[in-house]
């Protein structure tokens, strides 16, 4: 099997993209996730977002690297945004899903914290191989 590459700039593209995403959740989503982790505005300020956000951001850089090359695998001419979207649908449902509701459930978290945190990186890993597949590879 031969390895398409990976194209860098696609990369970067996509984690943005996620950033943006999980922005655009959290803030609908804002009220609703608040309650599920029993804090409040006032509490979030005092934490402050400076750090999580870069955390982040980092984060979303790793993810879109792995998740570009795993796609990378599936072989020449077949980095496209179709397979993007499954090869990110297939890591979200293996890894992140099944790592989210363990940890939640021994935590004791509220049903509707998973339902929240798993549907956002469903939607992050969606972007980031629909973007991947879109830029391809150079």
């Amino acid at each position: 099997m031969a390895f398409a590459g990976m194209n860098y700039w696609a990369i970067l593209a996509a984690a943005v993209a996620g950033f943006l995403f999980g922005g655009a959740w959290y803030g609908i989503l804002s009220k609703q996730w608040m309650a599920a982790i029993d804090k409040t505005m006032e509490d979030i300020q005092k934490t402050g977002m400076l750090v999580p956000m870069l955390i982040s951001g980092v984060c979303l850089l790793v993810m879109a690297w792995v998740l570009a090359g795993i796609m990378g695998h599936l072989g020449p001419g077949q980095i496209t945004v179709r397979n993007g979207v499954i090869s990110g649908a297939f890591c979200w449902l293996g890894f992140v899903a099944t790592t989210i509701a363990t940890n939640h459930a021994y935590q004791g978290a509220k049903r509707s914290l998973t339902l929240i945190d798993a549907g956002h990186w469903l939607g992050v890993l969606i972007v980031q191989g629909a973007v991947i597949g879109w830029l391809g590879v150079r």
